[in-house]
């Protein structure tokens, strides 16, 4: 997906030079978290981010990648707070839904993370599996995208 128009969101891949917008509105790398602002350099880099933009400028992003057993797997969805509750999460859902090249499509959140998962409820991706030790005391909670929505490699599907 090169350029997306999403319920008012304009949606398109992000070019290396991106990722220092897309920097400023995620929460961790503005807390000061280096490591996420490596991660959002390289992702754009990569060429597996879609970011989204309305009027008021960036929205989100979401960073969708084929390393997780070489099935789709939603690395990344940030909304910035500003832009929180207003549908860009479900539309960013949408837009990798659309984008997965594989017969798979996952993503995890922590288990603390109640809004995610009640994004992913609501989108009707349901959980996999539940796995321990990433975050000390807070599980990763495993989630798998309907496959009636996706297309496969073989291009079956949608």
């Amino acid at each position: 997906m090169d350029v997306e128009n999403l319920g008012g969101f304009q949606v398109d891949r992000a070019d290396p030079s991106d990722w220092a917008a897309l920097a400023k509105i995620d929460s961790v790398a503005v807390a000061g978290d280096h490591a996420r602002r490596d991660s959002i350099r390289r992702w754009c880099e990569q060429s597996v981010v879609l970011m989204a933009r309305d009027a008021s400028g960036l929205l989100g992003y979401s960073v969708l990648e084929y390393t997780f057993f070489e099935q789709g797997f939603v690395t990344m969805l940030m909304v910035a707070p500003s832009a929180r509750r207003r549908g860009v999460g479900a539309h960013f859902l949408a837009a990798v839904e659309t984008a997965c090249t594989t017969a798979k499509l996952f993503t995890s959140t922590n288990v603390s993370n109640h809004p995610m998962q009640q994004l992913l409820q609501r989108a009707g991706w349901r959980p996999v599996g539940l796995l321990h030790g990433l975050d000390e005391g807070d599980p990763e909670l495993f989630h798998l995208c309907p496959s009636i929505r996706l297309r496969d490699a073989t291009g079956a599907g949608r």
